[in-house]
């Protein structure tokens, strides 16, 4: 079962057990999806995103609410602060296991060994076959001056 099936069942059952705060998340997920359909025909995709493109937009979403609830800790609202973080764990259910700091470095090594990266010119190759594997499994905004490390 591909990904926006699972956010699909998962409103359904959500709408039968009247559950609201998890109803409301499920409906930005699907929301979010079509809008990246939407403009994916128009660049010339004949269906919808994949669920690799899927895996993208829910990680964005989460990154999106962990700084929200950021700001509203630091502006004395832990109730909003509170209702961001119960969005992430209703986002987190579709989204593969987080890799451990081992396994993330174990990655990096393979795909720098993978591409032949010598340099920190080479820094794009290692990415793209990083995010190519382990789409929604890394966060590469912390992955990124990892590998840089080890090229530098």
């Amino acid at each position: 079962m591909g990904l926006r099936d699972r956010v699909n069942t998962a409103l359904k059952q959500a709408m039968k057990a009247r559950e609201a705060d998890r109803l409301s998340t499920l409906r930005l997920i699907n929301a979010a999806i079509k809008d990246r359909d939407i403009a994916a025909r128009g660049e010339g995709a004949e269906d919808g995103v994949d669920d690799t493109e899927v895996l993208s937009i829910l990680g964005k979403m989460v990154k999106q609410r962990q700084e929200s609830a950021r700001a509203y800790e630091e502006g004395g609202r832990l109730e909003l602060a509170e209702k961001e973080r119960s969005e992430i764990g209703v986002i987190e259910e579709f989204l593969p296991r987080q890799l451990s700091g081992a396994e993330a470095e174990a990655a990096i090594d393979a795909a720098i060994a993978e591409t032949g990266a010598e340099s920190i010119r080479d820094m794009g190759k290692v990415m793209g076959a990083l995010k190519a594997r382990y789409t929604g499994q890394m966060d590469f905004g912390a992955v990124g001056p990892m590998v840089k490390d080890r090229l530098g």
